[in-house]
């Protein structure tokens, strides 16, 4: 239960993957949104499990390799800012349907899910570093723990991504997206300065 709750305290906060998740979901197209929160799921899962294993002490001997996730990390974040940004400022806005469109395909999605998830240094301090550490921490338990923590995941995850149909009335208005778009820019924007500048 501890595990669930540490590891949902940390995954709620807002952040890229979050809200690209959160935009997919409003669109409702479950072919697209199954996979993607299937690969956030199952990413936190492998790198929590990882984490209990000890190859945190692997990372931190490695800075060179968490640099160049920063980097990459970063450049990513910028562009994709930059586009919801463009979406956000676009004159005259789209309606839903018009929209549910441009959010990308599955293939795309997917593809956006895992970079948002492996690009990104902040989850490995997360999942690896701080959830493996503290479950370590219970010995015995470990496992339970652990388990806690995937589920959490996995739990917020399916919660979001399919949750998010029910805004779909509000995002049947053009300005909705766009405020959408503007709060997305803003976050992996913010998020890319920050991991650009080594924060």
């Amino acid at each position: 239960m501890l595990g669930l709750g540490t590891g949902l305290a940390l995954i709620i906060a807002i952040g890229a993957q979050n809200a690209f998740v959160l935009r997919l979901g409003i669109a409702g197209r479950t072919a697209t949104v199954l996979p993607v929160v299937l690969v956030c799921s199952l990413s936190d899962a492998l790198l929590i499990t990882l984490g209990v294993l000890g190859i945190g002490a692997v990372i931190t001997a490695l800075p060179g390799l968490v640099t160049a996730v920063r980097v990459l990390g970063a450049g990513f974040l910028l562009v994709y800012g930059a586009m919801a940004a463009r979406r956000a400022l676009r004159l005259g806005g789209e309606a839903l349907d018009a929209n549910v469109g441009e959010v990308v395909g599955r293939g795309a999605a997917i593809a956006t899910a895992v970079v948002l998830t492996w690009l990104n240094p902040h989850v490995y301090l997360d999942t690896v570093l701080f959830l493996g550490s503290l479950a370590n921490q219970y010995d015995g338990a470990r496992w339970w723990w652990a388990a806690g923590a995937v589920s959490a995941s996995f739990l917020w995850f399916f919660s979001l991504g399919f949750g998010a149909r029910l805004l779909r009335p509000v995002f049947a208005r053009p300005g909705a997206w766009r405020v959408l778009d503007g709060v997305i820019a803003v976050v992996m924007l913010a998020l890319g300065v920050r991991m650009a500048l080594g924060g």
